[in-house]
């Protein structure tokens, strides 16, 4: 990583202690407890946040990324963001957003944003992976579709079993920070 990088990395991580994370008693989407939590959208849905997501996700995809996709909510201001700073990068990656459940109306689509030709390579982001079952669901629905996933790219690994299940799976993770950083980051503020 160069300097500007690493600045950005650093800005990214003092906005993830002020503005994301909370001690406390929580359950999380897995239904696991948990003594923290990390919401990531008090991040990237801020200019500075998005900017700084934007970019250093930007760096981390590969030469043959035809897209960038991600489950709803978290991973829109995520996967908006990447595909705007790659269009600055004159490199313009589009963004697909995967639903949930399929839309109740019109083409019932679980995938929104431009179609693709089959077998084109996604990389899937997500803001915080615990077991990592939600972005394994955005994966399953764009293979299904006839895409290829080649990596899953996250802003926060909690480092709890994500890692390893997506690795089982054959897929590539990779993530900006690990709660190990986010928790050191924290304790000296």
């Amino acid at each position: 990583m160069d300097n500007n990088s690493l600045s950005l990395k650093q800005q990214l991580l003092d906005m993830f202690v002020e503005y994301a994370y909370q001690e406390g008693d929580f359950i999380l989407s897995s239904g696991q407890k948990s003594n923290f939590y990390l919401n990531g959208k008090q991040v990237t849905l801020r200019a500075q946040g998005a900017l700084a997501v934007g970019k250093l996700i930007y760096t981390m995809l590969d030469d043959q990324t035809k897209a960038i996709a991600g489950l709803t909510l978290g991973a829109d201001p995520i996967v908006s963001a990447v595909s705007v700073v790659s269009a600055y990068e004159n490199n313009p990656i589009p963004a697909l957003i995967i639903r949930k459940e399929a839309k109740g109306h019109g083409t019932k689509a679980y995938i929104e944003g431009p179609s693709l030709p089959e077998g084109s390579m996604i990389t899937v982001l997500e803001d915080v992976v615990t077991t990592g079952k939600s972005a394994m669901l955005a994966v399953e629905r764009l293979i299904n579709a006839g895409y290829k996933v080649d990596k899953i790219i996250s802003l926060v690994d909690r480092q709890a079993g994500g890692a390893e299940f997506y690795q089982s799976q054959g897929l590539q993770f990779e993530s900006i920070f690990t709660i190990a950083d986010i928790q050191a980051r924290n304790r000296e503020k």
